[in-house]
C-alpha cells in the first residue's frame, strides 16, 4: 500500500516537471511606468550644430583661426633648442661612416653589402656645397652669412635653426632650408651657430664661427 502511494507521488512529480513552462506562467501585469526609446541620432546632432555654427558665422571664424595658426607655424617653425649663438669658436670633424647591421640586397636577392660592413656615404656622394647653419633671428649671424656667401660666390646651402625661412627666402631670393626638430645639428654634434660644414676627404669639417 505504501509502495503504491509512493509510486503515485513520484509519477505526479515527474508529470509536473515535464509540463511546459507556459502552462505555469501567469500575466503579472505592468510593473512601473514605461517610456519609448527616444535617443537622439548622434550624426544628426553634429549636423545640427554645424548648421547652427555656419548660420551664426562661428564656423567661418573657426576656419580663419585654424588657417592663421597653420600659416604662423609654417612661417615661424619652432626654433632648435639644442644650439646657441657662438661664444667661442670651435672646429672639429665628423665621420659619417655607418655600420651596416643587416645585409643590403638588390631586387633579385643578391647581397650588395654584407652585414657588418662599414659604409661611408662620402665614398659615393660628395658634399656638393658647404652647409651653413644659422639663426635668422640674429642680425649678426645674417651678416656673417652674407660675408660667407660673397666669399664663396653664393655656393652655400643655408639651413636655419631659428627664424622664418620663408621670409628670408623672399628677402634674399634664394632657397633656404630649416632643420626640423634639430635632427641635423644633433647628428653632426653642432652646439653653436653659425656653423659651416664642409667636406674634408672622407670626413666633414665643422666650424662654429663667431
Amino acid at each position: 500500500m505504501v509502495r503504491r502511494f509512493t509510486l503515485k507521488l513520484c509519477s505526479a512529480g515527474l508529470l509536473a516537471c515535464c509540463l511546459p513552462v507556459s502552462a505555469q506562467a501567469r500575466n503579472l501585469g505592468v510593473i512601473g511606468p514605461t517610456y519609448a526609446i527616444a535617443e537622439p541620432n548622434l550624426l544628426q546632432v553634429i549636423l545640427n550644430r554645424l548648421q547652427a555654427a555656419q548660420g551664426s558665422g562661428e564656423l567661418d571664424r573657426l576656419n580663419q583661426q585654424a588657417q592663421q595658426r597653420l600659416r604662423s607655424q609654417v612661417e615661424n617653425p619652432p626654433p632648435v633648442t639644442q644650439v646657441t649663438a657662438t661664444r667661442q669658436a670651435r672646429s672639429f670633424h665628423f665621420d659619417p661612416t655607418l655600420q651596416v647591421t643587416e645585409p643590403i640586397q638588390d631586387a633579385d636577392g643578391r647581397v650588395l653589402v654584407p652585414a657588418g660592413t662599414a659604409v661611408n656615404p662620402l665614398d659615393v656622394v660628395s658634399l656638393s656645397r658647404p652647409l651653413l647653419f644659422l639663426d635668422a633671428r640674429d642680425s649678426r649671424q645674417l651678416d656673417r652669412a652674407r660675408q660667407l656667401m660673397d666669399a664663396r660666390e653664393g655656393q652655400i646651402k643655408l639651413i636655419l635653426t631659428g627664424g622664418s625661412y620663408l621670409e628670408l627666402m623672399r628677402r634674399w631670393q634664394r632657397p633656404v632650408f630649416y632643420d626640423q626638430q634639430g635632427l641635423l645639428v644633433q647628428r653632426l654634434g653642432i652646439r653653436q651657430v653659425p656653423a659651416l660644414v664642409t667636406q674634408d676627404g672622407r670626413r666633414l669639417r665643422i666650424d662654429e664661427l663667431l
